[in-house]
């Protein structure tokens, strides 16, 4: 074994040991606001509890959806991505009058490439909700689809955010990373009526569900989450 080949290898057994930990802290959590809430004889108390408790659970599948994976089998990546956005949606849209629109159409991916595109998502989406909205909230639109030999994947939102709030900060240098570690090609667009990233990646091996090239408009379904 080369000596990359154990560094890798050992950087994914530590990443997967700091994903578990990190799910037993969250059920630990759960479990102390549950034993509280048993206790309290107040329903107002049980009440903000259980809200509570509900918040965590969400943010815990949020933790689930984007932890590694432990194999590389192609998954259904367009159902993947429409969990994510689900739970996003319930841990940090919903209290701020943000709606997620996830347009689907079909298509597969190996599991670590999923999981990579998942995790470009997921920062992309949070870098609108910290930059684009005020108080009156709005409207972030998630769609990928197959186009030619690439995946598009769009994530745009009807928010102020412009090109000055864009900053060389942590999240954008994650979302390079991941974007180049994906071979993909990631652009930025600012307009009047709100921002967009598009997410072009290569095929390669994946499989696609159907031909490569799909219709654009028959097999897409949109739904807010």
């Amino acid at each position: 074994m080369t000596l990359s080949a154990y560094s890798t290898s050992e950087e994914r057994l530590l990443l997967r040991e700091i994903t578990h930990r990190v799910k037993n802290e969250f059920a630990s959590a759960i479990q102390v606001l549950s034993f509280t809430a048993a206790k309290s004889p107040d329903r107002n108390v049980k009440a903000a509890l259980a809200d509570a408790m509900e918040q965590l659970h969400n943010y815990a599948r949020v933790h689930h959806a984007l932890q590694m994976p432990a194999s590389n089998d192609d998954v259904d990546a367009s159902a993947y991505l429409r969990e994510l956005c689900r739970s996003i949606s319930r841990s940090k849209l919903e209290n701020r009058n943000i709606d997620l629109v996830f347009v689907e159409q079909p298509f597969r991916l190996s599991s670590e490439r999923c999981w990579l595109m998942g995790m470009i998502v997921a920062e992309l989406i949070t870098n609108a909700v910290r930059h684009a909205f005020d108080r009156r909230g709005g409207t972030i639109r998630i769609e990928c689809r197959t186009s030619g030999e690439f995946i598009e994947c769009r994530v745009s939102d009807n928010g102020s955010a412009s090109s000055a709030d864009v900053r060389p900060g942590r999240g954008l240098r994650i979302i390079e990373a991941l974007a180049q570690a994906l071979g993909a090609d990631l652009q930025f667009n600012f307009e009047e009526d709100g921002s967009r990233s598009i997410l072009m990646i290569p095929i390669e091996q994946d499989r696609c569900d159907g031909p490569k090239s799909m219709p654009r408009v028959a097999t897409d379904a949109a739904c807010v989450l």
